[in-house]
């Protein structure tokens, strides 16, 4: 159960490279995919793969759909790519999506959940699902008791060692485990030059809550300023479902700003030409969710990243293997310096890009695929003794 491509919903990207490797695992004779409702029509064909549309951003029947759908289908086992917005931008559509695992499981449905962030990590008013602090106070508490059912899944899998001994120690919880993003594609070596032209920028993601652009275009300001007539700033992505027409207020702001354009979407085809054109990624960041899927695809493209001082963030990031240029959030001073610092130093840059790429690749989407398909079957092997 994911989002998934030619939609355009939080983690579509991740369900598809995951679905890609888990349709060609030796013991997978077939992939059924519980996918989104988009305006985009649905997912195209792709070999061992069935496409079943059952659920819809911002929908509150998802609960039902869902589980009607598993029931129809008959799986043999079903697994969650989850954050806790996957199923709506509402509180009581988001809430009642995040049951589906509980329910499959009482369904006698083996499932896992990939769950790629925290409720107890997000900052509720930051991230634009609360609007007072009394309100973020009471979103936590609901985050909690969702966390306590999506643990009622056979197994929760998270990316982050970290998230993983909170869950054990906040929750008491025997069925959460390790395991990694891995890298969407198992890519050659890439170059770490900067390409030739105008040197870019790159901001890639949903942005207006917690991501938002204002501070990096202040901080690109400066640097065009003092002198650099060759940069470019590219930002890439769509506005987040919590803050729509944002980036349009931001165009509308910097009508004149040379060298700064918006993408929209990216495509998944044109993914690769987007990050291979970048001299440095920027990750104008005020808060976090979790582990970034931005840095991993920055790193398997071997790109330099330039990166918030925010609580733990730079801990995960690290354990992760990752490295960056790090600023001070919400300071476009501060920024500033240290996309300079990463732009003007070719062996900085290199050494980043390189070291982010051994940690993007390090462990492939066909590894982590393969994780998962053994704990299910030892699921099944238990059920059937």
């Amino acid at each position: 159960m994911t989002a998934f491509p030619p939609g355009k919903n939080s983690l579509n990207e991740y369900g598809f490279h995951f679905v890609s490797h888990l349709s060609r695992h030796e013991s997978v004779g077939e992939v059924i995919v519980f996918a989104d409702e988009t305006p985009e029509g649905p997912p195209a064909p792709l070999p061992g793969v069935t496409a079943v549309v059952s659920w819809r951003f911002n929908a509150v029947s998802n609960l039902f759909r869902l589980c009607r759908a598993v029931r129809r289908e008959k799986p043999d086992a079903v697994l969650f790519n989850l954050q806790f917005a996957t199923f709506a931008d509402t509180k009581v559509a988001g809430g009642l999506g995040l049951l589906a695992p509980a329910l499959t499981r009482l369904l006698r449905t083996p499932t896992g959940v990939i769950l790629h962030n925290l409720a107890d990590n997000v900052d509720m008013q930051d991230a634009g699902f609360a609007g007072s602090a009394v309100m973020a106070r009471v979103m936590k508490l609901a985050g909690r008791a969702l966390t306590r059912a999506l643990l009622l899944a056979n197994y929760v899998a998270l990316t982050i060692p970290r998230y993983v001994e909170f869950v054990r120690s906040s929750y008491k919880a025997r069925n959460v485990l390790l395991s990694p993003h891995g890298s969407f594609e198992e890519i050659a070596v890439p170059s770490f030059a900067v390409p030739d032209g105008p040197r870019t920028i790159l901001a890639f993601g949903k942005w207006g809550t917690y991501k938002t652009v204002d501070v990096l275009i202040d901080a690109y300001r400066m640097l065009r300023e003092r002198g650099g007539d060759d940069l470019r700033l590219v930002i890439a992505g769509t506005d987040s479902p919590n803050a729509k027409g944002y980036l349009a207020s931001v165009a509308e702001a910097n009508p004149d700003l040379e060298g700064l354009e918006f993408t929209g979407y990216v495509a998944e085809e044109e993914v690769a030409r987007i990050f291979g054109d970048a001299a440095v990624v920027a990750f104008p960041y005020t808060s976090t969710t979790g582990s970034s899927g931005v840095l991993h695809q920055a790193g398997e493209y071997g790109r330099a990243a330039v990166l918030p001082r925010i609580g733990d963030l730079v801990d995960i990031i690290e354990e992760e293997g990752f490295a960056g240029e790090y600023f001070e959030p919400g300071d476009p001073e501060s920024l500033a310096a240290a996309l300079s610092s990463v732009l003007d130093d070719e062996a900085r840059r290199d050494a980043l890009g390189r070291q982010n790429f051994a940690a993007a690749t390090g462990i492939p989407m066909s590894e982590v695929v393969h994780w998962h398909v053994i704990h299910l079957q030892r699921i099944l092997a238990r059920r059937s003794s």
